[in-house]
């Protein structure tokens, strides 16, 4: 029986060679590049406080769960092992039902589903259904979890055709980028490792960790937005950048104000 916990106990390799610099990191790059998660994520928390106390403390336990992702992701690669590989796949997954759970949007749940209770449960039974599926493959589940972009990038089509804030098209347009540049560096570490091996170029992967990072606190402050601006409409949701100073290259997130209308533009 395999050693779940052994190094290179996971059917998956990526394109950068083990064992570099240390006996101990199988791929350094690949676990070093998640660093961005630590110093992303507690600048959200921060920037997030004034709606997780109007609307939802629970997006305090997302940008954890995002975190988490981080921390098993550079497990994942320093071990290589089948253990390791389990928690970053369903660590994505998790987050990703999370998300669902919190802001897709009421006017698109389906007919038979009544509130977003009721769908926060569909989706966590879903969760825990692909959980245990993903003991069964595990060598498709990057494959399954990125194919949920396509139902991600289905909704980001719905919400822009009653949106008319170019800031908020914008930001839409720059979530779809950041997420077609990271996963083209995913594909390509993926399918094209003879070539990359060939120029000495092994790096997409990690390049990866740091572009899905960006894509994702971008499609988070967009759809929490959406949500915001119909469900707190009052505290005028406003998308903001940091450091301001950078404009469109710095993270954006949601802030609110209190006031006593809002004409709604999304």
């Amino acid at each position: 029986m395999v050693d779940v916990f052994a190094y290179q106990s996971s059917q998956v390799d990526w394109c950068e060679d083990n064992f570099q610099f240390s006996e101990n990191v199988a791929e350094f790059y690949n676990m070093a590049s998640n660093v961005s998660f630590f110093i992303s994520v507690p600048i959200m928390m921060y920037l997030w406080h004034p709606y997780a106390q109007k609307r939802n403390k629970a997006v305090y336990l997302l940008w954890v769960m995002v975190m988490l992702v981080g921390s098993f992701s550079a497990y994942y690669h320093m071990t290589l092992s089948y253990f390791g590989q389990l928690l970053d796949e369903l660590s994505i997954l998790w987050v990703l039902a999370f998300a669902y759970m919190l802001w897709f949007p009421k006017r698109h749940l389906p007919k038979p589903i009544k509130n977003r209770k009721v769908f926060s449960l569909v989706v966590c039974l879903v969760a825990l259904i692909s959980t245990v599926l993903s003991f069964l493959k595990p060598v498709v589940n990057a494959y399954a979890l990125n194919s949920i972009a396509l139902h991600i990038l289905y909704q980001i089509t719905l919400e822009l055709k009653r949106c008319t804030d170019q800031r908020i098209i914008h930001l839409a347009f720059a979530t779809v980028a950041w997420w077609l540049i990271a996963i083209s560096c995913w594909l390509s570490d993926r399918l094209l490792c003879a070539f990359w091996r060939q120029i000495n170029f092994y790096y997409l992967h990690s390049f990866w960790h740091v572009l899905i990072n960006m894509a994702a606190i971008h499609g988070i402050t967009l759809f929490a937005y959406f949500d915001a601006v119909y469900e707190i409409p009052e505290t005028s949701p406003e998308v903001k950048y940091w450091p301001e100073r950078w404009g469109y290259l710095g993270l954006p997130y949601l802030a609110i104000k209190s006031k006593d209308s809002l004409k709604k533009t999304c």
